[in-house]
């Protein structure tokens, strides 16, 4: 498939875009999750107090919390906080906003920047934490944090009316940073998760307190997060449609130009190049083939970039959320690996046998389609039937034998899916009750494992369909990179304006590619302007062999083929063939009218000579049968006319091309024997200035030729007029006397 990337290039700028935006959309579904853990965790669960640094303060409180902090610190956070109380200028602002400042001065945050609220936050939370902690052990000792043994007291044995911190503020401050110390020392061996939740409560407790709503700041904590959570999914789903968009362009544009491509390629094919591959397996490179490399390259824009970004990122995410689970996602990862390697093991080596087999199909369907009246006239219905059944079948099982291994996939995928979330909650759960994490960052956790696996999932669906269109891509490439035989020369002779219509073969030996000996051998011979020569012989003897050596369907293996006196491989195909009229043994006609067909030789031809050359090749009667005349409907292949209709009609549109040399390919052999003299009778009228070459099997044909070439196994036997060879050539008399009688030939 790396042989067709350079019809890639004009896309190039598609996919950068489409890169781009995949990252964003990758990060954007990476970001949900993280929304998700927010909204439960701080929205839900802290009542969308988001740090430990509270908004405001009881100064109560605060002294408790300056007992546990140095100086410096103590001096950091007066620096940054203003107490309000009855005297303050703010005074009925901020009552409005905290009510109990009716009964005490309040501390209120400053207007601080991030700097220095990361270095408020680590500050507070220790020292509210530390509060809250002493203040649990007081109410219900069996649920607080164990810190009795760092206090200088006992709590249970404090005297009635007397306050703990009270006790605390009257130590010595050596004392109380020894306490501090300690206590800091065993809130950090519970875990920043833990540290971070018990002061959250704290400041919780203090809103509270305060008077503050709560509720309406747990609502608006919510609405916003959740707001961005909307904005971020729209913008993901966005760049999911502009994706698609630039994805299907790309594949669709790619799949264009290569069928462009390969459809340009086989129209520059010589007869060699068409004996190197079938008309049913071009037809399906230039078709199915084309669709299996456009399908792969949609899913490689769309999720071959995707899916590991938003595996990597997933994983880093998960781990950041939860480092201790890990091996949970290693395991899936592990599992989903060897399922892939096993299905991809048993699964590609079929998918290089289905294209042979869509070949086979197409082959025998086309030769059922072609050959109907002959399979009808032999009474072959029911063998064809079973051909085509066989073929027909041995694609079919091979396809179900994919499609079971593929479906196995998607139950398997669901089981691990399924498997890796009870594992995860049950994990996790132990986890939470241990204060070690948080249910949002759980959840979240849980949504990261689902999007690696996912990401897994996809890389492994299009690790599957790589191989069958890199299959499919060689075998465009095969087509594309064929090496032409025939081609033009790289410093093309021209034709003389005063073009003499003579043809000689000069030691001329021809042999098939890959033959092991050659068909022609050391044929000479002069076809003068204006003469009419034909070849006869037996069947297989070379004759149409030798006609397709002057247009150069083929390339002479020795010697020559002149026109007009210049090497035919010395001149361009286009002006060789500008020169030649061309009427194959089997006559090809394309869907639309007698006048198109016949306009395909010239599109510029008049009216009047179509009218004379449907007359010159005794195809008026059934032309203008018709109604419509000229505008007469023909179908695929001529299907709707006979076969010597056909050839006619073949005769018709070469006679319009008016060239100086006409070669007929046996193509009066559909003739019945008074059209056949007629129409030979109109042409030596209407083509007396011109060259005819005539193949043909039958002598009545050739019997007014000016010159008879007789062929026998490759070789020129015989050479001469009728008269001459029935004097001279043995093989010819035979081929006469076995077609007409001594009379006849006379």
């Amino acid at each position: 498939m790396l042989r067709l990337i350079k019809y890639l290039k004009p896309y190039i700028w598609y996919i950068l875009l489409a890169i781009i935006l995949l990252f964003v959309m990758a990060n954007a579904d990476l970001a949900l999750p993280d929304y998700l853990s927010r909204i439960v965790n701080v929205g839900i669960q802290q009542s969308g107090i988001e740090t430990a640094l509270p908004q405001a303060a009881r100064q109560e409180s605060m002294d408790k919390y300056f007992i546990f902090m140095s100086a410096d610190e103590k001096a950091l956070i007066q620096a940054n906080y203003t107490l309000i109380d009855a005297n303050s200028a703010d005074y009925d602002t901020y009552l409005s906003e905290y009510p109990e400042l009716a009964n005490q001065p309040v501390y209120v945050l400053n207007n601080v920047d991030e700097a220095t609220t990361e270095q408020l936050i680590p500050i507070m939370r220790k020292s509210i934490a530390i509060v809250t902690g002493i203040t649990q052990m007081i109410e219900n000792p069996e649920t607080a944090i164990n810190m009795g043994e760092e206090l200088p007291f006992d709590l249970s044995n404090i005297p009635a009316g007397m306050d703990a911190f009270s006790m605390l503020a009257m130590a010595p401050e050596a004392q109380r940073s020894q306490i501090a110390a300690k206590i800091d020392e065993t809130l950090s061996a519970v875990g920043e998760t833990m540290l971070e939740q018990t002061a959250i409560t704290g400041v919780k407790t203090e809103y509270q307190a305060l008077g503050m709503a709560l509720a309406q700041f747990q609502t608006n904590y919510i609405l916003r997060v959740g707001g961005i959570m909307l904005l971020v999914s729209l913008l993901a789903g966005a760049c999911t449609v502009s994706v698609g968009f630039l994805a299907s362009k790309t594949s669709a544009g790619f799949a264009r130009d290569v069928r462009q491509a390969v459809f340009s390629k086989v129209e520059s094919f010589s007869s060699t190049e068409f004996d190197s591959f079938s008309t049913a397996s071009l037809i399906t490179r230039s078709t199915n083939d084309v669709t299996q490399v456009q399908t792969v390259i949609f899913m490689l824009i769309r999720m071959g970039i995707y899916a590991p970004i938003l595996g990597v990122g997933g994983v880093i995410r998960a781990i950041d959320k939860s480092a201790s689970m890990w091996w949970i996602i290693a395991l899936a990862v592990i599992l989903l690996l060897g399922l892939i390697a096993v299905v991809f093991v048993i699964a590609v080596p079929k998918f290089k046998l289905i294209q042979r087999l869509i070949d086979r199909l197409n082959l025998v369907t086309r030769e059922n389609l072609s050959g109907m009246m002959v399979i009808r006239a032999f009474n072959k219905q029911s063998f064809e039937e079973e051909r085509f059944d066989k073929a027909n079948r041995e694609l079919t099982n091979v396809n179900l034998f994919i499609n079971r291994i593929m479906v196995t996939l998607m139950p398997a995928m669901m089981l691990i899916m399924n498997g890796l979330s009870v594992l995860i909650i049950w994990v996790g759960a132990n986890e939470i009750a241990q204060s070690a994490l948080q249910v949002g960052d759980m959840m979240a956790f849980l949504q990261y494992a689902m999007q690696i696996i996912f990401a897994f999932l996809a890389l492994a669906m299009l690790f599957i369909f790589i191989p069958r269109a890199a299959v499919s891509g060689d075998r465009i490439a095969d087509v594309l990179e064929k090496k032409n035989i025939v081609v033009d020369p790289d410093q093309p002779k021209s034709f003389k304006k005063d073009f003499v219509n003579k043809i000689e073969f000069r030691d001329v030996s021809f042999r098939y590619p890959d033959a092991e000996e050659d068909v022609l051998h050391d044929l000479n011979f002069t076809i003068q302007p204006g003469e009419t020569t034909a070849f006869i012989g037996s069947t297989g003897c070379g004759k149409s062999t030798v006609v397709n050596l002057i247009p150069r369907f083929y390339d002479v293996t020795e010697g020559a083929v002149l026109v007009n006196g210049i090497d035919v491989r010395k001149v361009t195909q286009k002006d060789l063939r500008d020169k030649i009229g061309y009427i194959p043994q089997k006559g090809t006609l394309f869907s639309g009218t007698v006048e198109t067909n016949l306009k395909f030789a010239d599109e510029n031809a008049s009216l009047e000579t179509m009218q004379e050359t449907v007359e010159v090749a005794q195809a008026s009667e059934f032309v203008y049968a018709n109604p419509d005349g000229l505008e007469g409907s023909i179908s695929q292949g001529g299907t709707n006319v006979s076969g010597g209709q056909k050839q006619r009609l073949a005769i018709a549109r070469a006679l319009v091309k008016k060239p100086p040399i006409y070669i007929f390919d046996d193509s009066f052999s559909a003739l019945d024997f008074k059209t056949d003299a007629a129409l030979r009778k109109a042409l030596n009228e209407k083509m007396s200035d011109s060259t005819v070459l005539i193949v043909t099997q039958r002598v009545a044909t050739v019997k007014k030729a000016d010159q008879i070439i007789v062929l026998d196994n490759g070789r020129v036997v015989g050479k001469g007029t009728h008269r001459e060879l029935m004097d001279q050539c043995q093989t010819y008399q035979e081929i006469a006397l076995s077609q007409l009688s001594k009379e006849e030939l006379a």
